[in-house]
């Protein structure tokens, strides 16, 4: 019985690093995926950069923003998981579960509304930087990123490009269904994304890295070497709560099997 014990035990260890992410931790607000077989070796994201009001489109920023802070709760040893707390203000509460899967990260969201009237939380914005990983500047490292299109995976780079907005800089791809009103004061493509995926590819051109959420407000094309799959949360009741679902993919560069995987996750 102790030497099967002792199997499973190495079997656990096996499978826990069995992907390129190896280990997460969460620190002052920055997400890091360590991932050594990558360019970078590791990948960080600002979890959580903002929550956000609707009416975002064409208003100051500092308009749209929800204060908030976020705590750690509760961290893996082994680096596998991380449990957050944020607390948003007007009575918001939301908790995040942080796990390593084979093909990368994923996240369990519940945000709820503890207070007695309507809060207007409309989306939150985790900000993914993969300046290392594509191995490109903020001048041209959009041309390693990807949406997908009823083309399929198109590099952003060959989509027309909107200049004006509010805010100069980026470029805002909005799903089917989401109010024009309500997104990021950056540029918006005319550019209707097929699915919630957004991504690039490393500078060796071994690996894809993407994100994506079941609920999206918006995919964005950053102004500090960054790409976003933004989580819709379309507003919350008086004690209202709910469950929201995301996804970081490493994978090897290979469109369809990321589009398997994201079915897998999402459903077509």
């Amino acid at each position: 019985m102790r030497f099967i014990g002792l199997v499973v035990i190495f079997l656990a260890a096996v499978t826990a690093s069995a992907g390129p992410v190896t280990r997460i931790e969460w620190e002052e607000n920055i997400l890091a995926l360590h991932a050594p077989e990558v360019p970078g070796g590791k990948v960080e994201t600002w979890y959580l950069e903002a929550f956000c009001r609707s009416g975002s489109t064409d208003r100051d920023w500092e308009a749209t923003v929800i204060p908030h802070t976020t705590r750690l709760v509760e961290a893996d040893g082994d680096g596998q998981w991380v449990k957050l707390e944020s607390m948003v203000q007007e009575g918001v509460r939301a908790t995040h579960e942080i796990r390593v899967v084979e093909d990368g990260v994923s996240f369990a969201l519940v945000i709820k509304n503890e207070s007695g009237e309507a809060v207007d939380v409309d989306w939150a914005q985790p900000c993914m930087r993969v300046g290392d990983f594509t191995g490109l500047g903020q001048e041209d490292y959009f041309s390693r990123c990807f949406i997908y299109t009823r083309a399929g995976q198109v590099m952003l780079d060959r989509l027309p490009r909107v200049e004006e907005a509010r805010y100069r800089g980026g470029q805002v791809y909005v799903p089917a269904g989401v109010d024009l009103d309500d997104v990021n004061p950056r540029p918006i493509s005319k550019e209707v994304p097929v699915n919630n995926l957004i991504g690039c590819v490393s500078s060796d051109g071994r690996w894809i890295l993407a994100t994506a959420w079941d609920a999206t407000q918006e995919l964005f094309q950053g102004v500090i070497n960054c790409i976003h799959a933004d989580p819709r949360i379309g507003g919350l009741k008086a004690g209202e709560a709910k469950r929201i679902t995301g996804r970081v993919y490493l994978v090897p560069n290979d469109s369809e099997g990321l589009l398997a995987a994201y079915e897998r996750d999402f459903g077509k």
